[in-house]
């Protein structure tokens, strides 16, 4: 019997990460590309790592989300570089920030900490084994170096520290939500976000805790508190996939997983590696900049209204709930353009804010994960990144929607760039008014944690909480899709009136229904009209 080639090897794997059948991939690969076949985002992620770890290859994140077909990018798979070993850290020594801790800190120090505090929630219906959730807090605490990180100021800046041992703190919230009034998750992370600063800024530990509260009926809520220079959405939800997966070991008797998983010092150590060097990446970032010319350097949504001096980070939310029809055509759309839902939904949100703006191309903001190895797969770090994705509403429905998606694959290059580094690089002045480059942004986070999960006779339902805090205008996030479909919109008063904000979220809804009832060719720009009073309030790229 013939060994398989290295693509047939690939393409095995990108079967079993979408989860197609494994005989007709081949077939369709040959001349689709890997978004038309069913795979998003976080798919292409979990590919590239596992073609890294299982085979020993490096794909370009880029390409296997661009328009190629998957055949011709997993073709172009080449060795993964050797790893550079570094000096080993002690436990207690003083390591360097790592990009996304330090602009984590420098975010609390100009806007406190509620700023950067996030809070991700199980609601656990069932029997709760407090003794076993203790051992599986401190078998996580073991596992990850992250749950082990201390800050601390010098005079040459803030530098961090892994403790030898520390299990991640649980406290209960006796009274926060049982009370039979309104909604009590929202009631305990209103609780938690006005005590965001006692909960994470305790001296000499870790910025994170973790929050039992009982609620009504015999429920509880089990909350994940934490500060950005910690965590990222997809640690978050790797976090409670472990959780979840080592308590019903725990209350099964069954051993934990103890083994240490690699630190970020060693995982990013191997994306350094893996990364072009020299000449040519600074080459790539030139294009990549280069495209984003003539894009808006600021879409402002305050219709003429003045700004505040200084970007005033205090936020509030609103939920967008869509009807499973809407969700449906969503789906069928995205289909038939050869996109992920996902697509479609930020193709919607531009389109919404492009017509109140009275733009025809604008920036917007998508989070992404920057886990380019299997190793940064499964560690808990700050490892995501704001891209600006420069999306033109202009041609036919599904020409509109490829369009973004290429865009969006063609920004994942712009991922090792913060934004003030790609603002410099595109000539921007900071302006202290405004967020650098993409004060709109999206984020699709349905695909990392599903809404509901299973742990032994333990139920738990997902809940994002709010801190109080904004980085952006206004930011739009899939929160759930699959089982009944929620967005949030978190906007910034001091730019956005709450009464603007959900005449906002209602013209997304309104572009989201236009997009899927059109056909494929009717005209983007015949979809929806401008809001009354919508302006260009518009400044060119240099």
């Amino acid at each position: 019997m013939l060994s398989p080639t290295p693509l047939e090897e690939l393409l095995d794997l990108a079967a079993d990460v979408i989860g197609c059948d494994r005989r007709t991939l081949p077939a369709g690969a040959a001349g689709s590309p890997f978004i038309t076949l069913g795979g998003g985002l976080a798919q292409a992620v979990r590919l590239q790592a596992r073609a890294g770890r299982q085979l020993g290859l490096a794909v370009d994140l880029a390409q296997l989300l661009g328009p190629a077909p998957l055949a011709d990018v997993l073709a172009r798979a080449v060795p993964v570089p050797a790893a550079v070993p570094g000096p080993p850290a002690g436990a207690g020594a003083v390591r360097a920030l790592l990009p996304g801790q330090r602009a984590a800190l420098a975010a609390e120090r100009a806007a406190g900490a509620g700023a950067v505090c996030r809070v991700l929630s199980a609601e656990l219906a069932g029997p709760l084994d407090a003794g076993a959730l203790r051992r599986v807090l401190a078998a996580l605490g073991a596992r990850h170096e992250g749950l082990r990180t201390v800050f601390a100021d010098t005079p040459h800046g803030p530098v961090r520290r892994v403790l030898a041992a520390c299990t991640p703190p649980l406290v209960t919230l006796e009274a926060a939500g049982a009370g039979g009034g309104g909604d009590p998750v929202a009631a305990v992370h209103g609780y938690l976000a006005a005590r965001a600063r006692q909960l994470v800024g305790r001296p000499g530990r870790p910025p994170l805790v973790f929050a039992l509260s009982r609620l009504a009926g015999g429920g509880h809520l089990l909350s994940f508190v934490y500060h950005d220079a910690v965590a990222d959405s997809w640690s978050a939800a790797l976090l409670w996939q472990e959780l979840l997966a080592d308590y019903d070991r725990a209350v099964h008797r069954r051993p934990l997983v103890r083994g240490l998983r690699p630190g970020p010092d060693t995982a990013g150590r191997a994306t350094v590696a893996a990364r072009p060097g020299g000449l040519r990446a600074a080459a790539e970032r030139a294009e990549r900049a280069e495209r984003l010319r003539g894009f808006p350097a600021a879409v402002d949504l305050a219709e003429g209204a003045p700004r505040p001096a200084v970007f005033d980070v205090r936020g509030e939310r609103l939920h967008v709930g869509l009807d499973v029809r809407l969700r449906d055509a969503t789906d069928a759309t995205a289909r038939r353009a050869g996109v992920p839902h996902a697509t479609v939904l930020l193709a919607a949100w531009a389109l919404a804010v492009g017509r109140r703006a009275g733009l025809e191309r604008l920036l917007v903001g998508c989070e992404v994960p920057r886990r380019a190895t299997a190793a940064l797969l499964g560690t808990l770090a700050p490892c995501s990144a704001t891209v600006p994705v420069g999306c033109e509403l202009e041609g036919g429905v599904d020409y509109f929607l490829r369009g973004v998606a290429c865009a969006f694959s063609e920004a994942l290059g712009c991922a090792d760039l913060d934004s003030a580094e790609l603002a410099r690089e595109l000539g921007v002045r900071p302006d202290r008014s405004r967020p650098v480059l993409t004060p709109v942004t999206f984020a699709a986070r349905d695909e990392l944690l599903p809404a509901r999960a299973w742990a032994g006779a333990l139920s738990a339902r997902f809940h994002h909480g709010h801190a109080g805090a904004v980085t952006a205008d206004a930011a739009l996030t899939v929160l759930r899709w699959r089982e009944d479909p929620l967005l949030r919109l978190e906007f910034a008063p001091a730019v956005l009136s709450r009464s603007r904000a959900v005449r906002l979220a209602g013209e997304v809804r309104g572009a989201l229904a236009a997009l899927t009832a059109a056909s494929p060719h009717t005209p983007v720009e015949d979809l929806l009209p401008a809001p009354a009073g919508a302006r260009g309030l518009a400044l060119p790229l240099p």
